[in-house]
């Protein structure tokens, strides 16, 4: 008797040959396709009458007797197709072709009567019954979610529900894994059909062929929903029983520890969620210690060392950073060192890094130099002889032999100098030979509830809430003096307000939990058994990082999104909802050191306190991992699910044992090529960011991965990827922006229909080479970030057109060569409905040496183009460059770019006129560089229009930067004369107009090298809000300026900041003789556009660096 599942597999292979495009048949594959197309004809007349044979129409379960006939009927068949298939690839079978067929009829007639029809039965009641099983273990997956969260609070009282819940949370990750199977098959079916129908359509001779061939396979799989591999369907179901079998085990002790099943509608309660953050920067109780650090960091002594070392000691969450920083921004401390450093140290003390951070504070960006000797050769260079201060935050080590090279090259400053360390430990400060040492102790109880009141009341009258005063100070009692704790439990208790709340809070047995942080744990706990599920996981998950980690917002998002934390509500999109998640982490104080956006204040990133980093690793012990080198270790990976990894060469073997593993950071040294048995080991994984400057090449293997969600690759040499990523139909970030020598793209990348976030050139990468995109791109419609696209040459690219219904594209795109475009129809609707880009950069083609005739084709060329792009409603930002055409005016620039603030037009070596822009009613910035042929600018720039009342009414900022030819910039015709009559600034009255306000909040003009321009406009030169003024290489209108010479010295008397060649100027008009501390700057950004005018011909490129 041959095995079912041998059977089925058979089927399948049959089918899986079928669906091969038939060039890419192999010879043998080729005969079996014959052998099972003349077997097929006899086929078809038994599945002719099957319904007559055992009356199926009088029967009233109709589908389910379908499909039980069908498979019992045709039992014989499909063995026949085993043994062709057998047969076919040279299988070692006991039996020849004759015996089998007529072994096979003879064991088929004695199991009519025997236990083998029951487990016929059986195998096909689990293949036709998986649907509903699947259905049935997604409700049991929201069930195990709910009482996730309820065991998670009653863990740290009861030891028994902790090894409880670990079981529990097992079977939960397995669950996860099954449903996503039956998904990832669902989708795969959905683009096998997609395709299929794409090849039948553009060739009809192949699908009348392919029509009758799969007349009997399409009416089995029509019984089988959307997943119709049958052997998929055989191993999903034993699964879910397996599950099933496991999970009742389980939830039979739930009784025990008082679990309600009911309870899963709670799974995700409704919270109301604010978006302000508390201000939790203010410094209480620390003035004593303040003014101890100030007085030894601005003292000098006779005989001190140089330079002194000071140190901050204390324990984590004390407040040393918080002091320290105080101190780095006092304005007596800025004052007294010419040099400030901050460095954060961390654990371990790489000595490489530490002396690269301070290059980099000093210089601004970091040094091209690997060799430690080298780093502090620079160093001393960059200090000797100032007087410096510089903090290092956060130091763990006590080994000298690290500290001593940096003891000594750090001589080099001159006397005076100072450094600042922070740490935990006071033999870090003996080590650092420090002269004074300021130990923190904690807060009194008067500073510790004047600081948890200040964040629990959201600054607000205390008196109103004098009933809670009491309970307060017994809850701020219960922080131990612990700043962190009275931040964290401050946060905790901002919005309740009735007494009974806080007498909870203050009787919560979790205050019996004892622990080494010293009181911290239970403010944390409260915080934390506040969050959902969802925000729970969030929140741990940040453990997979190392301590000090900067996190990007955004990446952190993206990151939670792979491990499917996040779930759908209503139409509100997952990044929203994980959003929502971070505000709220933040604003429970999870956590800190924010970095800002400039331009709309959401935060850019943060970092985690070492306090609440410890709090989150304890809660992931067993299953959070870092390991260093090629050795071999002593973990056992059965319930990992996070590891960091960094190896020489070789990844250890134990690692592949790690068959739960969710999330790999992997970081190869000097391995060229990833070993694809890891890809066979680890198939559970959601996130994968492999990270090796030499790896040049990603095995196919990596499309074993299926349940990928997030695939970054970081400093890899990679020029092209396999198109076996294709394949991974869960993708839905794909993060390659550290890969500056990718080529190409797969042709396979429209199969990536889940992908969300598309990074190419996210961090503004000087070398990016890619040139075209694949054809298929414009198939992902859930694409919400494309921050670069390359119009390119040829049939086999992808057009700008296929961008038309990439609709939910947000934030930054910028679209290169957009000289390429053919066909200027195809491309009107391109933007226009991406009411989410805020950002938009237009980059035509650089600039090549051509005949005449060609130059006049590319400017009327670029000049229709341009006039096609019609940008969406709510752009905010706008970049055109290398732009061709003589005029830029496109009929769009005035009526569509109503939310416009800030708009870079550079090089456009024809154009001869500026646009009309003074009507944007928003426009904060304008950046004019590179346009060589402009000679006047007048009041066609400002667009003039009798009914309007002000010009540029909105203009913060101007520069012009480049215009060679620029001779005269003209104002409105009004005289000197008439404007000193008008009491309004910047307002002019002529005959035939109103009077217009021109520029009415302009507060900074730069204009740097205009050799020819003679004079600038009277509206700037009289009562204008300038409060910055410089010019650079402008040699005529410098001389205007000189002292006793010049002309427009009694205008500038009221500006307060005007630099002319980088020299201040004084009031009455002289150059002053020294050049301050922003010179330094202005050199640098004046070495900026000089590489920028020199590369300009030869690499686009770079100046998107340099000048964005």
């Amino acid at each position: 008797m041959l095995p079912i599942p041998y059977i089925i597999s058979s089927v399948n292979t049959a089918i899986i040959l079928i669906n091969k495009p038939p060039k890419k048949r192999k010879k043998k594959e080729k005969v079996l396709i014959k052998k099972i197309k003349c077997f097929h004809y006899s086929l078809r007349l038994l599945v002719r009458y099957k319904s007559r044979i055992v009356g199926v129409k009088k029967h009233k379960h109709t589908r389910y007797c379908v499909i039980c006939f069908s498979l019992c009927s045709l039992f014989l068949s499909f063995a026949f197709c085993f043994f062709i298939v057998f047969s076919t690839y040279n299988f070692q079978s006991p039996l020849t072709m004759a015996d089998a067929l007529l072994s096979l009829a003879t064991d088929l007639l004695k199991q009519l009567g025997s236990i083998a029809v029951q487990q016929a039965q059986q195998e096909i009641n689990l293949i036709v019954g998986v649907d509903e099983e699947i259905e049935k273990l997604s409700n049991s997956f929201k069930i195990v979610q709910a009482m996730l969260n309820d065991a998670e609070e009653r863990q740290w009282t009861e030891a028994a529900v902790k090894l409880w819940l670990d079981q529990l949370r097992d079977v939960y990750y397995m669950m996860d894994d099954v449903l996503d199977n039956w998904n990832t098959a669902r989708i795969k079916s959905e683009i096998q059909k997609e395709e299929e129908r794409a090849v039948t359509i553009n060739n009809p001779a192949a699908r009348k062929k392919r029509k009758v061939l799969f007349s009997f396979f399409r009416f089995l799989s029509g019984y089988f929903g959307q997943v119709d591999n049958l052997s998929l369907r055989r191993e999903i179901g034993h699964k879910v029983e397996n599950l099933k079998q496991t999970l009742d085990n389980i939830l039979r002790d739930k009784g025990t520890y008082g679990f309600d099943l009911g309870r899963h509608s709670h799974v995700e309660v409704e919270r109301p969620i604010t978006t302000s953050f508390v201000d939790v920067s203010d410094i209480i109780g620390r003035d004593n210690y303040r003014d101890e650090l100030l007085s030894n960091l601005l003292g000098e002594g006779s005989q001190e060392s140089n330079p002194r070392v000071i140190s901050l000691v204390g324990m984590g969450g004390i407040g040393k950073s918080t002091l320290a920083q105080l101190a780095y921004n006092h304005h007596k401390i800025q004052a007294h060192f010419q040099q400030r450093i901050w460095v954060c140290v961390s654990d371990p003390f790489d000595q490489c890094k530490v002396a690269k951070a301070i290059i980099e504070s000093i210089e601004r960006q970091s040094p091209n130099i690997t060799e430690l000797q080298n780093l502090l050769d620079h160093i001393c260079d960059l200090i000797r002889g100032k007087k410096f201060f510089l903090v290092l935050d956060d130091v763990w080590t006590e080994e000298f032999k690290k500290w001593e090279p940096f003891k000594y090259v750090l001589k080099c400053g001159a006397r005076g100098s100072r450094i600042l360390v922070t740490t935990r430990k006071n033999s870090v400060a003996e080590m650092m030979e420090s002269s004074h040492m300021i130990s923190l102790g904690v807060l009194s109880l008067n500073d510790c509830w004047l600081m948890f009141s200040k964040i629990a009341f959201s600054n607000k009258d205390l008196h109103q809430h004098r009933d809670l005063e009491e309970i307060g100070k017994q809850l701020a009692n219960k922080c131990k003096g612990l700043p962190l704790a009275a931040k964290t439990l401050g946060s905790h208790m901002r919005g309740k307000r009735s007494k009974e709340e806080w007498e909870r809070v203050l009787h919560n047995n979790l205050w019996k939990v004892e622990d080494i942080k010293n009181g911290l744990l239970g403010p944390l706990l409260l915080s934390y058994n506040e969050l959902s599920l969802s925000e729970k996981q969030c929140f741990l998950y940040c453990v997979a990082f190392e301590k000090d980690h900067q996190f990007d917002r955004f990446e952190l998002i993206i990151h939670w999104m792979a491990q499917g934390y996040i779930n759908s509500k209503g139409n509100m999109a997952m990044e929203d909802i994980a959003e929502e998640y971070f505000k709220k982490l933040a604003m429970c104080s999870f956590f800190q050191d924010f970095e800002k956006d400039k331009n709309n204040g959401r935060i850019k990133s943060c970092k985690m306190h070492d306090i609440v980093h410890d709090f989150a690793q304890s809660m992931k012990k067993n299953v959070c991992f870092t390991i260093e080198g090629d050795d071999e270790v002593k973990i056992d990976f059965k319930r990992a699910q996070q590891l960091s990894l960094r190896v020489e060469e070789t990844v250890p073997e134990s690692v592949y044992k790690a068959k739960n593993l969710r999330f790999l950071k992997l970081d190869c040294k000097f391995t060229q090529i990833v070993q694809p048995k890891l890809f066979d080991n680890l198939t559970c994984l959601r996130t994968l960011h492999l990270k090796g400057r030499y790896i040049l090449k990603l095995p196919n293997e990596v499309e074993k991965l299926t349940h990928l969600r997030l695939l970054k690759l970081s400093n890899v040499d990679i020029k092209e990827w396999p198109e076996s990523i294709g394949n991974l139909c869960n993708l839905q970030s794909l993060d390659v922006s550290d890969c500056w020598k990718v080529e190409k793209l797969p042709q396979g990348i429209g199969k990536l229909i889940n992908l969300r976030h598309l990074l190419l050139n996210s961090k503004g990468n000087a070398n990016i080479i890619l040139e075209s995109f694949p054809k298929g791109i414009g198939r992902l419609t859930c694409l919400k970030t494309l921050d670069y696209f390359s119009v390119g040459k040829g049939e086999e690219i992808s057009k700008l057109g296929e961008l038309e219904h990439l609709n939910h594209i947000q934030g930054k795109l910028k679209i290169v060569g957009l000289s390429n475009v053919v066909d200027f129809g195809a491309i009107k609707n391109t933007l226009k409905k991406k009411n989410h880009l805020r950002d938009l950069w237009l980059f035509f083609n650089t600039l090549k040496e051509q005949t005449e005739e060609e130059r006049r084709r590319n400017m009327e060329k670029d000049v229709a183009i341009l006039n096609a792009l019609e940008p969406p409603p709510r752009l905010e930002s706008l970049k055109i460059g290398f732009y061709k055409g003589t005029t830029m005016y496109p009929n769009w620039m005035m009526s569509k770019l109503t939310y416009l603030k800030s708009l870079h037009i550079r090089y456009c070596p024809n154009l001869e006129q500026l646009p009309p822009l003074g009507k944007l009613p928003l426009l904060e910035e304008l950046d004019i560089r590179f346009v060589q042929m402009i000679r006047k600018v007048g009041d066609e720039f400002l667009g003039i229009d009798i009914e309007e009342e002000e010009l540029f009414p909105n203009l913060k900022s101007l520069r012009f930067d480049e215009l060679e030819e620029w001779e005269e910039w003209s104002g409105m015709g009004g005289t000197i004369e008439e404007e000193e009559k008008d009491n309004s600034a910047n307002a002019f009255v002529t005959n035939n107009t109103p009077k217009i306000k021109i520029m009415p909040r302009l507060h900074s003009l730069q204009i740097w090298n205009c050799y020819r321009l003679k004079s600038l406009p009277d509206y700037l030169l009289r009562n204008t809000p300038l409060k910055k003024l410089k010019i650079h290489a402008c040699p005529i209108l410098e001389q205007r300026c000189e002292r006793g010479i010049g002309d427009y010295g009694p205008n500038f008397s009221h500006i307060p900041n005007i630099r002319i060649n980088f020299r201040p100027v004084q009031r009455d008009g002289q150059l002053a003789d020294s050049i301050d501390s922003e010179m330094h700057d202005a050199l640098f950004e004046a070495d900026g556009q000089v590489v920028e005018f020199n590369i300009v011909e030869r690499d686009l490129w770079i100046w998107t660096v340099q000048g964005s």
